[in-house]
């Protein structure tokens, strides 16, 4: 009978410790093992998010979530994550709480990373939140745009370089046969104009290089020929040419300035220079119609005395042709 009481006493304290064990596994599991502070957030999205989802700072355990409400605001849904906290747990003022998985089949959890500020959240403050970063989400955005890259774009990409195929397949079948000829025959004369630049490159190559030399040569010939003596002479000459320059402008000076003068002695000169011109051009039809009957006669002197230049020491007077006439006439 004893030792049954002793048996019945052993199994019970060992289901009470087992009890104990489990719940105190299951308080190290869920991060409550002892005082909170409770801290909340704000999401648009909460998947995975519930009751016990632990809350970690910066991949350490700290924490669970306690409860996830949901509130509208400006006519949209958002949700209010309240977690807790170890107590006493320092969180900086500018930290960021953000819904992750540190592995493609880890559990969700609160991750908190860590600020750089020297202040520290209050108990029962808000920390700022961040979205979630799910790469499935991702993942299946950029299919979704790819797909319909390659609907809008990708496929009458392709369309117009079938197109594009179709029409030079169908060039080549029928001008395929003269196109070649064509290259062939460009070939041929660019085979022709290599041989000849092949035979003229020597010679301009030649040329150049006698080319070369002679500017060589004169430039030696200009480099001796500006000497300092030399150079100081042209330098003279430039300034003479200035100085010759200077008298110019002041000899047209005055020029300028003695024709603009009132004196009679100009005008009286340019009035009697206007009235020889005019008297002059009154007169040139006669002047020139005597100086025409002059060289008529002066043309037949020189004839007469080419023809007998025996009248320049003796002569006698012409015969009056028209005389004799009339007494011909006169006769009976």
């Amino acid at each position: 009978m004893r030792s049954n009481k002793i048996n019945y006493l052993l199994v019970g304290v060992f289901v009470i410790g087992m009890v104990v064990a489990l719940v105190v596994s299951v308080a190290l599991l869920t991060g409550r093992t002892g005082a909170t502070d409770l801290y909340y957030s704000y999401y648009e999205n909460v998947t995975g998010v519930k009751f016990g989802t632990q809350v970690v700072y910066e991949g350490y355990p700290i924490g669970q979530v306690e409860q996830v409400t949901p509130e509208e605001k400006d006519g949209r849904m958002r949700f209010r994550v309240d977690f807790g906290v170890l107590e006493k747990w320092r969180i900086p003022a500018d930290s960021i709480v953000e819904i992750a998985a540190p592995g493609l089949l880890a559990a969700v959890t609160l991750s908190i990373h860590a600020g750089k500020g020297k202040e520290s959240l209050k108990p029962g403050s808000e920390v700022k939140s961040r979205e979630r970063s799910d790469i499935f989400a991702v993942v299946s955005s950029v299919a979704s745009d790819f797909g319909q890259l390659t609907e809008t774009n990708v496929k009458p990409l392709l369309a117009s370089v079938n197109r594009a195929v179709e029409t030079i397949n169908r060039i080549m079948e029928k001008e395929g046969e003269n196109l070649f000829r064509d290259a062939h025959k460009v070939t041929t004369d660019l085979a022709g104009v290599v041989g000849i630049l092949a035979e003229k490159v020597p010679l301009i190559t030649k040329d150049i290089e006698l080319f070369i030399g002679k500017m060589n040569k004169t430039g030696n010939e200009f480099e001796q020929l500006m000497t300092p003596a030399n150079r100081q002479k042209l330098e003279g000459a430039i300034a003479n040419l200035n100085q010759a320059s200077s008298q110019m402008n002041g000899i047209l000076k005055d020029i300028q300035e003695w024709t603009k003068k009132d004196d009679g002695d100009v005008r009286k000169t340019v009035a009697e220079t206007r009235y020889i011109v005019e008297s002059v051009s009154r007169h040139i039809d006669s002047i020139n119609q005597n100086m025409e009957g002059a060289a008529r006669n002066m043309y037949e002197f020189t004839r007469q005395i080419r023809q007998n230049p025996g009248l320049l020491l003796g002569s006698q007077a012409p015969e009056d042709k028209g005389a004799d006439k009339g007494a011909e006439r006169r006769k009976p």
